[in-house]
């Protein structure tokens, strides 16, 4: 569930307390103290996703709460589409347990109802105040799965017709290799055997000769350094690969102007492939994440790649730490800079790439 739409389902929240305002009793103070724990959670849940582990079982609790003394049930609707959204990126395993405490407390409500009043009159819409709650967090899970599913699944495609674009120049490499290669050799062999041949009259055929011969030469190392490039891992190659080892730790892969990054020019994109490999390999052995964002982005000055995931929240700078000295070192051979960041989401790494001299490598 993305923030705009989390704080658009705020506006439903003065339902849930209206019936304490203002208040007279104790008890109104009581629960509107319950609903102001409950409201910065769940603030804190879509801000900070480094508290989850104490703020979405605080905004459970609190709409247990509700939900049991107060048969404030619409409350449990909250964390029934936030939380299950959440828990769509983590272990099956999570989101049962979360589903045992929601309901849990959706039962225990109607319970305590039931024990409180002999009958109780489901007319009046009040049966289907209560199928929502019910349905809500397998509707959220359900529905954020599949949307995770069709990003990836657009995201694959789109890294797949990168490569096969690549296997296509690689391919017409091959033959520039084979064909071209092959002729420039050859003149320059005939060439140098012109040229001793041609020793009697040197001021008319040396010259020209010998600029055949320099041409030559250095239209075949032109081709080999274009062969030497287009052989180069692409950062669509190396997604692909880096999205089968996520999936197996169980980390979730979202990308941000992945297309754009398709065009950027070889050296930058081998220089930033390099980089990606060793952070995301940081983050499946140290983060403890279950999500990483991949970003690039460009201006007229910079190629920039930004990776950010919601573990724990290391900089790495360790002494002993080669791939990232190893990073460091890639990303200055072209005058980049590289920085390493605990936020208050995880940890954020960033590769910054001048266009300058990446364009004319």
């Amino acid at each position: 569930m993305s923030r705009v739409i989390g704080y658009v389902w705020l506006l439903y929240f003065p339902y849930s307390i209206i019936s304490y305002l203002p208040p007279t009793r104790p008890s109104d103070y009581l629960w509107l103290s319950v609903a102001g724990v409950f409201l910065v959670s769940y603030i804190l849940v879509m801000e900070r996703p480094n508290t989850w582990r104490f703020s979405i079982p605080i905004e459970v609790l609190a709409c247990a709460l509700f939900a049991i003394f107060a048969q404030g049930f619409y409350l449990l609707i909250f964390p029934g589409w936030q939380v299950a959204s959440i828990l769509s990126n983590y272990p099956k395993r999570q989101f049962a347990v979360f589903l045992v405490a929601y309901y849990g407390a959706l039962i225990g409500g109607i319970a305590m109802l039931y024990w409180q009043y002999t009958t109780i009159n489901w007319g009046d819409g009040a049966a289907w105040g209560m199928i929502f709650p019910a349905i809500s967090p397998i509707f959220s899970y359900s529905f954020s799965k599949s949307v995770s599913r069709s990003i990836r699944l657009a995201q694959s495609n789109s890294r797949l017709e990168a490569v096969v674009r690549r296997g296509e120049r690689e391919r017409i490499a091959r033959d520039l290799h084979d064909n071209l290669g092959q002729s420039f050799s050859m003149i320059t062999v005939k060439a140098q055997l012109a040229e001793k041949l041609l020793e009697k009259q040197p001021e008319k055929a040396v010259g020209e000769l010998q600029d055949i011969a320099d041409t030559s030469r250095e239209n075949l190392q032109l081709v080999r350094n274009i062969v030497n490039d287009l052989r180069q891992e692409s950062l669509a190659d190396v997604l692909l690969a880096l999205e089968k080892n996520l999936r197996e730790a169980r980390i979730s892969l979202y990308t941000e102007g992945e297309e754009l990054a398709d065009d950027w020019p070889t050296a930058c994109q081998v220089t930033l492939a390099a980089v990606l490999q060793e952070a995301i390999t940081n983050v499946i052995r140290h983060s403890q994440a279950r999500q990483v964002t991949v970003t690039f982005t460009a201006t007229n000055a910079q190629y920039i790649m930004t990776v950010q995931d919601n573990g724990v929240g290391k900089d790495y700078h360790r002494t002993n730490s080669h791939g990232v000295s190893g990073m460091l070192e890639r990303v200055e051979q072209v005058g980049g800079t590289l920085k390493i960041v605990a936020n208050q989401i995880g940890t954020l790494v960033t590769a910054t790439l001048p266009r300058k001299e990446v364009e004319t490598k």
